[in-house]
């Protein structure tokens, strides 16, 4: 307490006179300090006498508060100038705490300091244009030399710049809460056992995932080795090592034993984390509990060996089938061959045969080509799926094809009086195919194109250039009757006739079956576009193919001639 020097605080504070000491020299000191002291800016200094009214105002106060000297000493108390919420609260916790009344005003900032008692607190400020600012107060008694109280001493510090750095800081903490929160939320609600250990594999963190899939609690956990929790523990360790070396390891299967002898296949994926200035701190891992996955697995590979079974036994028949059709197609040809030579000799005989039996032979005859091709159909689709018929593909001339083509079909067309429209023949370019194999397609599509149509009909051929333009589209649309969805759904199915089996038209549905195939074979795609009443149109595409340089002499000499 300041004891030695007792000051005259009715005098203004701008010239503080200490009383008389007992010679000059310590007197220019004790001034000199004084005056020092009060006259500091950064701190405010408010004397008071002992009812509490200023007396002394320095020039710290001023800056702080706003007022003048003149506008407070002999006027007002400290407690105009303080919160008087404050006061109030502060006056309530003394009394409780002293157990003896307190009034809210000055009595409350100076009570423990009339008593002896040192006292430092906070308390906010009120400055002359209203504004509020936090300080820290220290309260002395100023007592005479007969310890007589005189008046208080009042220090007081802006505590603006600590308060701002409390604050960012509670700020700070909270933020660093929230996320903590929000980190551990994400880790507890992930559907994973996850946990956390150090470089040697001692677990530092589990989530309730892992407590649950080890059937312990996580303060048993935490602090053990990692690999103590599963039934291969060299294996765990192993995994460990991994991920130091390689920085993560992913889908390393371990079988997790729980407390109660429980064991759960899980995937462990784990990596490495380091700290701000890249230092290991220790491995990080999720065990995601693949039981039920390592089941279905070992189902279907069961499903697999009885499906492979299955499989094998209908490669088998179906070899079986097609060796069987092969066989029974040679078998059929041969003496069907006899027949029809029979009855071609019979009618070029001499003498003609009579009408009666020219029509018998006729009959032979057209009976027997309808079922050799059906044979040739039967042996052309047993080889293909058998994988014994092969092609030759090279470049070939479209117009040659559909010229032959047309010579071919002509005779069928002309019975059913079919238009036939082969527009632009001499114009088709060169496809990479089998020739053979292209003039089967062709005429298939074309019998087809005729058998199926309207009597007075047409046939189209047209030949353009598809989608890319690196493949050439040949298209045979007629004025047939159309197809539905449902029957175009079906196409390409063997024996299938699309309800047609009753029809006047012949087949057995294998002829387009075996066209599909063909045109795969050649690398080839098949299709078709079809309205009921509206007709169809059928088509392939196959790669095109440069015009050789021959051919392309040959197309210039004639179109000059």
């Amino acid at each position: 307490m300041l004891r030695t020097t007792i000051f005259s605080i009715r005098q203004p504070m701008t010239n503080i006179e200490p009383a008389e000491p007992s010679g000059p020299a310590p007197l220019l000191k004790t001034g000199a300090l004084q005056n020092a002291m009060f006259n500091n800016s950064n701190f405010s200094c408010i004397a008071t006498d002992a009812k509490g009214v200023i007396q002394i105002f320095n020039a710290g106060a001023e800056r702080m508060l706003g007022y003048k000297a003149a506008d407070v000493v002999d006027k007002i108390t400290p407690a105009a100038i303080s919160d008087a919420p404050e006061l109030i609260a502060r006056a309530a916790a003394l009394s409780a705490e002293l157990g003896t009344p307190i009034a809210p005003g000055f009595e409350a900032l100076v009570f423990k300091a009339s008593r002896g008692i040192e006292d430092i607190y906070e308390l906010t400020y009120v400055r002359r244009d209203g504004s509020r600012f936090p300080a820290v107060v220290s309260v002395t008694a100023l007592r005479d030399e007969r310890d007589g109280l005189i008046g208080y001493l009042l220090v007081g510090t802006d505590n603006t710049a600590r308060k701002q750095v409390e604050a960012a800081q509670a700020l700070l903490d909270q933020r660093l809460r929230d996320q903590q929160f929000y980190t551990r939320s994400l880790i507890e609600s992930h559907i994973d056992a996850l946990m956390a250990t150090d470089p040697g594999g001692i677990i530092s963190d589990v989530n309730e995932q892992m407590a649950a899939l080890s059937g312990r609690t996580r303060d048993e956990l935490i602090g053990t080795p990692f690999k103590h929790y599963f039934t291969d523990p060299e294996r765990a360790e192993a995994a460990v090592r991994q991920v130091l070396r390689d920085g993560k390891v992913t889908d390393y299967e371990l079988v997790a034993r729980a407390a109660d002898g429980r064991e759960t296949v899980v995937s462990f994926n784990a990596s490495t984390f380091h700290d701000r200035a890249g230092v290991l701190q220790g491995v990080f891992a999720a065990a995601r509990d693949v039981s039920a996955h390592k089941r279905i697995e070992l189902a279907l590979q069961e499903n697999n060996v009885e499906l492979e079974g299955a499989k094998a036994a209908a490669e088998k028949a179906n070899r079986a089938k097609s060796e069987f059709l092969s066989s029974m197609s040679h078998e059929l040809r041969t003496p069907l061959n006899a027949v029809l030579g029979f009855a071609q000799l019979m009618e070029s005989a001499t003498p003609s045969p009579t009408p009666a039996q020219k029509l018998s032979i006729e009959q032979i005859l057209k009976g027997g080509w309808y079922l050799l091709r059906l044979i040739n159909e039967i042996l052309d689709l047993a080889m293909i799926e058998s994988g014994k018929i092969t092609v030759s593909l090279e470049p070939m001339s479209l117009a040659d094809v559909l010229q032959d083509c047309q010579v071919m079909i002509a005779p069928q067309a002309h019975q059913r009086q079919i238009r036939m429209n082969f527009p632009g023949l001499e114009r088709a370019p060169y496809v990479h195919a089998d020739r053979v194999r292209v003039k089967q397609v062709m005429i298939n599509l074309l019998s087809n194109a005729i058998k199926y149509n309207r009597e007075g009909g047409a046939v189209a051929v047209a030949v353009d250039a598809a989608a890319g333009g690196k493949r050439v589209r040949i298209s045979v649309s007629d004025t047939g009757a159309g197809l539905s969805g449902e029957q175009m759904a079906q196409l390409f199915q063997p024996f299938n006739r699309l309800g047609q089996e009753g029809g006047a038209a012949e087949g057995t549905g294998i002829g387009l079956v075996v066209t599909k195939q063909l045109v795969e074979l050649m690398g080839g795609a098949i299709g078709v576009d079809s309205q009921v009443d509206a007709g169809s149109v059928f088509w392939i595409e196959l790669d095109g193919a440069e015009t050789p340089a021959l051919a392309a002499d040959d197309d210039g000499a004639l179109a000059t001639a």
